[in-house]
């Protein structure tokens, strides 16, 4: 193994690159292609000055390290948190608006219009036609006060 190592040249970057970037393909999450990147990187590097096995290896190691973890603090793995605020938990969106009643909230409950939705609220009583701020969600139950 030494003497392979001992041996390397811009090709074996070249190859070992198409693999992990073959890998990359076939597996979930985003890791290897920025070791393929590195490999490319250091067998580019080979090619234009002669560089120690040992030093090759670190090389390698530490770009593709410093690119994953570059990757992970600037990159954007996921959508924006703007699509996915609310997810599944609609009624958070409406935290903070205001709403008019389209039924009077007695004994605790009521209704109001949220688009082509009606949603069941609880707050103080009030009369159909009252605006209320949604202060918060319990299940598919707005919270409101009287604005």
């Amino acid at each position: 193994m030494t003497e392979f190592l001992q041996n390397l040249q811009w090709w074996h970057w070249w190859i070992l690159a198409a693999v992990l970037a073959a890998v990359e393909t076939l597996t979930p999450g985003v890791l290897a292609i920025w070791f393929a990147a590195s490999a490319v990187v250091v067998g580019t590097l080979l090619l234009a000055v002669p560089v120690p096995w040992q030093l090759q290896i670190v090389l390698f190691i530490v770009l593709g390290a410093v690119a994953l973890m570059a990757w992970r603090r600037f990159g954007n793995p996921e959508a924006p948190e703007s699509e996915q605020h609310g997810l599944n938990q609609r009624g958070q969106r409406y935290v903070g608006q205001s709403f008019t009643l389209v039924e009077p909230i007695e004994g605790g409950s009521g209704k109001v219009r949220v688009g082509d939705t009606v949603w069941l609220v609880q707050g103080s009583d009030a009369p159909a036609g009252a605006r209320v701020r949604v202060t918060g969600v319990s299940g598919t139950v707005l919270q409101v006060t009287n604005s």
